[in-house]
């Protein structure tokens, strides 16, 4: 059984041989927490897990004649303010217009085999019972009249556990919701470094490090997004971790919108880690009846370092988050538009492009920006969902039709949350947008944001994007999001209930994303917004794919790669080879290496094939034809990072099959070294030791364990005098390896 629970001395542990957590039912009635990490082995009792110390003179506590018993000291498993706990807490609830200490104490327990759905919300899922086990804790409020119900699934065969929390007015008065976090862990120690993914447009999810200390220490967006610059991923490591070895602690939120992670260290280094929907304007009036349901926190224990966390997480999301119908489905390699035309072409340029893909066995076609309305540039159109027919006077199922005559599928870009002042719909209905009566509205790229907190807005533009699809037969959608939310404010919401605004409008985003997915089950949808400002576990319940970054620059990719991968899998990031010089960054970097960085993604191109030279054709061809060749491994495979841009001039990753047959290794080095060191190897990860290897194109053999103990030779590299002896040389080098296991000792 993966949850044991010893009912006389109220004792919860889940444990599935790869982590155990445990937590208890205090005296007080409240939830203790025990442990969370390695696995251990279940015991009859583990009350010696939770020591009880005389606290300080200045220290308050609960029971007059057992000063012991403080929460200011105890781990707590779902804290509330002001019971002796000065800390920030899980939970802030109110009877509306009164003042309340929440008390929820321990009612009763139920498991279930599999897990249960969240109501509206994306979350991770089971299709088989025996995948998972969840259990709930009911703890009640008398004062308030309310059900506080915690959710903790353990999955059968990986070191993950999710947490989500709901809260159930079942008394007559209204209760006024101001915080329900998704989960909240006390660990013993601050022993640790808090690693996260910050940046911005263009340079999104680069690794952050800082090592924990007395405070609070977060990360957060109130965008609207979970935005470019704090990715609602935190990973907390011990001091001697790497990426192959150590303990570390990694939680994701299932969320697309205002969030906070943080940790505070108190006064005696217990290190409190709270995760879930930002406090700061949120406000959710609960009427009698109504529940409120908290989005998923992901947590993942690994004690193989880095890797091991990362290569949980890739599992979970390929088996139990993205749309099942995509787990093994084979990704298109497809070529956008964008970059090749802006918002200049018409029917006839886009059929040209679309043939010349497919003569280079391209296989789908996306028709960005600039199809609908009157849309020559970023200033107009946006909600006029109907085809600019001074464009494309045949119209979109005409031009659909002579795309796929060409051999490939055709695929189409909405930006449906988004609304140009300049557009029909804008005049039509401008309480539509987003924004205060009266007062100036902020523009971002020119454009207002829908009220998707509004349900008839949300119908509108499922009719319009439904119909669409229809018309087309597409077979894939990039949902892009250019902006965030400000002026936060929705018509229809009375005054007292503006703090419900940003989540009723992710809700309706959901909604629409849900209706969209069940109906038309074989559409590819692809997140986006503004690249990478909406990359998060929440999207990829619907879109198993996003767009990595706007930047498609080879080697910024390096980094933003690297760093998406501490949590997302490789599969689920848009990587195309762009045109040089790069839009983004005026590099030029060869055809070859921008091909072996987009590689370990969902491959594909933003360029204009009709520009191209017979050179370049040919070499595309070839890179299309190894991707086909090697993208179910790329799909299915483990992927380690071996070196991080972030610390080195080079950068090196791979892939490693499930049954250790094959591998393919990504090596990368930015500028060029001044006469560099004459032998010259790369460590590998994840292989059999004792299978020997070929590579192909070295006419060499090597025994796994010496792949990973001395590493793979890379050719060798110009030094100043040992010119055509040289294999590489100059800056925005790169090289990817094929290793395949073999019989054969060479």
């Amino acid at each position: 059984m993966l949850i044991k629970v010893n009912e006389e001395k109220k004792q919860f542990h889940l444990t599935n041989g790869k982590v155990s957590y445990i937590f208890h039912v205090m005296k007080n009635g409240q939830l203790g927490h025990l442990y969370y990490g390695k696995a251990i082995r279940h015991r009859a009792d583990f009350a010696h897990l939770q020591t009880y110390d005389v606290p300080t003179a200045a220290s308050c506590h609960i029971y007059k004649d057992d000063p012991a018993f403080s929460l200011e000291t105890l781990r707590q498993e779902y804290p509330a303010y002001g019971n002796s706990d000065f800390r920030e807490p899980a939970i802030s609830v109110n009877k509306l217009g009164e003042n309340h200490i929440p008390d929820f104490k321990y009612d009763s327990f139920k498991i279930q085999g599999g897990k249960p759905g969240l109501e509206g919300l994306p979350a991770t899922y089971t299709e088989h019972n025996e995948e998972a086990s969840t259990l709930q804790i009911v703890l009640k409020d008398e004062y308030l009249q309310a059900e506080l119900v915690l959710n903790y699934t353990i999955f059968a065969d990986k070191p993950v556990i999710t947490r989500s929390a709901s809260l159930k007015n079942e008394g007559e008065a209204r209760l006024s919701l101001e915080r329900l976090m998704g989960a909240s862990i006390d660990f013993p120690d601050k022993e640790f470094s808090m690693i996260h993914l910050g940046g911005t447009w263009s340079r999104e999810r680069h690794v952050k490090e800082r090592k924990l200390e007395m405070g609070i220490q977060s990360i957060s967006s109130t965008r609207g997004a979970s935005s470019h610059h704090h990715n609602p991923f935190l990973a907390l490591k011990r001091p001697d971790t790497t990426e192959h070895h150590g303990e570390v602690f990694g939680f994701n939120f299932v969320y697309s919108s205002n969030f906070i992670m943080q940790v505070e260290v108190d006064h005696y280094d217990v290190a409190r880690l709270t995760v879930g929907i930002h406090p700061y304007g949120f406000k959710w009036r609960l009427n009698p009846q109504e529940t409120f349901q908290t989005p998923e926190v992901v947590m993942v224990y690994s004690s193989l370092g880095l890797n091991g966390m990362s290569q949980a997480f890739h599992s979970l999301y390929g088996d139990n988050l993205i749309p099942s119908q995509w787990k093994k489905e084979i990704r298109p390699i497809l070529i956008n538009n964008w970059e090749a035309t802006y918002f200049d072409f018409d029917e006839e340029k886009l059929v040209n492009i679309a043939k010349a893909a497919s003569d280079l066995g391209i296989e789908l076609f996306v028709l960005d920006d600039g199809w609908f309305g009157k849309r020559n540039d970023d200033t107009s159109s946006l909600g006029d969902w109907h085809v600019d027919m001074n464009k494309l006077p045949n119209g979109l199922e005409s031009l659909a039709r002579k795309i796929t005559e060409t051999g490939v599928k055709f695929g189409l870009w909405f930006e449906p949350e988004m609304i140009s002042p300049n557009s029909e719909l804008f005049r039509e209905h401008p309480d539509w947008a987003v924004g205060v009566p009266g007062q100036p509205h902020t523009l971002g790229r020119n454009q207002l944001v829908l009220d998707f907190s509004r349900p008839e807005i949300v119908e509108y533009i499922y009719g319009k994007m439904s119909a669409i699809i229809r018309q087309t037969g597409l077979s894939y959608i990039k949902w892009d999001m250019n902006r965030n939310i400000t002026e936060a404010f929705s018509t229809k919401l009375a005054a007292k209930d503006q703090g419900e605004f940003f989540h009723r409008y992710i809700l309706g985003v959901y909604d629409l994303y849900n209706r969209l997915t069940q109906e038309f089950p074989n559409v590819l949808f692809e997140s986006c917004a503004g690249g990478g400002g909406r990359f998060d576990p929440g999207m990829m319940h619907y879109a198993p794919q996003a767009w990595t970054s706007d930047d498609t620059d080879a080697i910024e990719r390096l980094k933003i790669q690297h760093g998406t991968s501490f949590a997302y899998p490789l599969y689920s990031m848009g990587s195309h080879v762009s045109a040089v010089p790069n839009h983004q960054t005026l590099r030029t970097t060869p055809i070859s290496t921008r091909a072996n960085v987009a590689y370990f993604g969902t491959f594909g191109y933003e360029l204009d094939p009709l520009k191209l030279s017979e050179e370049d054709k040919n070499d595309i061809k070839e890179q299309v034809a190894f991707y086909k060749k090697h993208r179910k491994l790329i799909r299915d495979g483990q992927f380690y990072r071996l070196v991080s841009p972030f610390s080195e001039n080079e950068t090196a990753w791979m892939v490693v099959s499930p049954d250790q047959s094959e591998a393919l290794i990504g090596w990368y080095k930015v500028l060029a070294t001044a006469n560099p060191p004459k032998q010259q190897t790369l460590r590998l990860a994840g292989l059999d030791e004792g299978k020997v290897y070929e590579a192909e194109g070295l006419n060499n053999t090597f025994y796994g364990d010496e792949l990973m103990a001395i590493g793979l030779p890379l050719p060798t590299e110009f030094n100043g005098v040992n010119g055509k002896k040289a294999e590489r040389g100059g800056d925005f080098q790169s090289q990817v390896f094929y290793l395949k296991s073999t019989d054969e000792i060479k």
